[in-house]
């Protein structure tokens, strides 16, 4: 009976350890299986705008495969789900509802411009899932929307670095000309805004289409009014253009771009009329002329190291704005579990981020988080950046 009663025992022990290695397996594996967070990515890869699109995708998958490479987030690998909207602002819209309705992606990044990232917002705010543009324009953040961020530099810190310059030089009379977009009519508007916090009178605004290769006509009645400076408010290759036309004419007076064209991209379509051109940059493209005192120079060094050595290829401002954006993201997944409104709330919570872009600081009321610090002024000497004191 003691012989039966032992073997009883034995069987129950060996039953309980049995079942608490299953138990300890099982949940090995399901911590190792845990799903992985998709996060989606809208960029012009292609088209007009793959100067802007191009290096935000490789940032994008980048950063993704570092963090990954790290061991994810919270045990979850990050998965980039990407479409090219060929700067196209319907395409965009529909690639934004397949990547939330299909694909169940927590997040977007992305798209690249101002005008494709403006037509998807209203679906954005609808849907309820956080979005980091990687586009320009105010009006992405102003009015603030909850679920809205970007982290280009704002046009209102663009303008007012061009401005600031101008006033140094003792500049009085200007005339802008701004391309026909949801970009250059925010530009536009803080051109004409600000022009008189700096003493500035703008005799002239013309326009542009984004598709124009010429632009005599706007340059021979911007001369009319014989401005000391004009300023140029458009991406790529409008700007190249409006350069090569005022190179043409002989008219010989300083002229401004916005940070719509801060990429070595512009240089290649501009030529020799680029010399001399002035703009507001972040601080990536003088990254080496910084001094060891900048708080961003660490990162800096860090992207463009990384960047040249998986695409052997130089960066550009653009592609930072998708790297600082997934940094960014990747923190606010942390302890989310996937909640969209708690990822929202960490994006918005995001404070002293050192960025490629600039020194993030978002809060309810300011959902780009830069300061004027995260421009400088460049010009272009001799085919490359020369940063102005």
């Amino acid at each position: 009976m003691l012989s039966i009663n032992r073997n009883r025992s034995m069987k129950i022990i060996l039953s309980i350890i049995a079942i608490t290695c299953l138990l300890v397996t099982s949940t090995a594996f399901s911590a190792s299986e845990k799903k992985p967070y998709k996060i989606g990515g809208i960029f012009a890869v292609t088209g007009r705008a793959s100067f802007l699109g191009d290096p935000e995708k490789k940032s994008m998958e980048m950063v993704v495969d570092q963090i990954n490479a790290a061991g994810g987030i919270d045990g979850h690998m990050l998965e980039a789900v990407i479409y090219d909207t060929e700067g196209d602002p319907g395409k965009a819209n529909l690639l934004a509802t397949k990547l939330i309705n299909k694909d169940g992606v927590v997040a977007i990044i992305g798209p690249s411009t101002t005008p494709a990232t403006r037509a998807v917002m209203p679906m954005i705010q609808k849907a309820k899932i956080p979005f980091i543009s990687c586009a320009a324009g105010n009006k992405i953040v102003s009015p603030i929307n909850p679920w809205i961020f970007k982290t280009a530099q704002s046009d209102i810190l663009a303008v007012a670095a061009i401005y600031e310059n101008l006033k140094a030089n003792n500049t009085q009379k200007i005339s802008i000309i701004s391309v026909g977009n949801a970009f250059g009519e925010s530009g536009k508007e803080q051109l004409l805004a600000q022009a008189p916090n700096f003493g500035l009178t703008v005799a002239k605004s013309e326009t542009y289409g984004g598709k124009d290769t010429d632009m005599t006509a706007q340059l021979t009645k911007i001369r009319q009014d014989n401005p000391e400076a004009i300023v140029c408010w458009g991406t790529n290759p409008g700007p190249a253009v409006l350069a090569k036309n005022m190179q043409q004419l002989g008219l010989n007076i300083p002229l401004y771009q916005s940070h719509g064209v801060a990429s070595p991209k512009f240089i290649e379509l501009a030529g020799s009329a680029a010399e001399g051109i002035m703009l507001p940059t972040g601080k990536i493209l003088v990254a080496g002329l910084l001094p060891d005192s900048d708080p961003q120079k660490e990162t800096l060094n860090a992207y463009v190291t990384d960047y040249g050595k998986k695409y052997d290829s130089a960066v550009s401002g653009f592609g930072g704005y998708a790297y600082d954006a997934v940094k960014i993201l990747a923190a606010a997944l942390k302890n989310s579990n996937g909640d969209k409104e708690i990822i929202r709330k960490a994006i918005e919570s995001t404070k002293n981020y050192v960025g490629v872009s600039g020194i993030f600081n978002f809060s309810q009321t300011d959902h780009n988080g830069l300061s004027p610090e995260a421009f400088v002024m460049v010009k272009i000497k001799d085919g490359t950046w020369e940063l102005l004191k």
